[in-house]
């Protein structure tokens, strides 16, 4: 009966010393954060007549395929790409009528982040790499 309570005393006691040696009583107080700079003035924006808001045109590179070249021109505006030109288009066919699905879906995701199109998947992969280079150039 001794060696058993005297072995549950040594348990507990080695539990409660493993407690205290894991505690962490936490780290620091977070220091405060800067104060924040004033929000832009939006009636500044506003007042500018439009001819003197940024817009400019961006290239993108050349890109051939089986099917033709590809050469996208981007017109951004208030940093958002507004229009897609085609400065060099496959031939009519099938990549032609896929541009111009790719043209739309690059005005909604405001990016070269989008799907090719099935069925013109040269043509596509061609729009995306003269996309890109035109979104770096800009």
């Amino acid at each position: 009966m001794k060696k058993t309570v005297l072995t549950l005393i040594v348990a507990l006691s080695t539990a409660g010393f493993i407690g205290l040696y894991v505690y962490d009583p936490g780290s620091p107080a977070p220091e405060p954060a800067a104060p924040a700079a004033a929000p832009p003035n939006i009636f500044e924006a506003l007042e500018a007549p439009p001819s003197a808001q940024a817009v400019r045109t961006v290239d993108g590179s050349a890109e051939t395929d089986k099917y033709g070249t590809v050469q996208v021109q981007l017109v951004v505006s208030e940093n958002r790409i507004s229009e897609i030109r085609l400065l060099q288009q496959p031939e009519p066919g099938r990549g032609a009528e896929a541009v111009k699905a790719l043209q739309q879906a690059t005005l909604t995701a405001q990016s070269a982040a989008i799907d090719t199109v099935s069925g013109a998947t040269m043509t596509s992969e061609s729009y995306l790499k003269s996309l890109q280079a035109a979104l770096d150039a800009r």
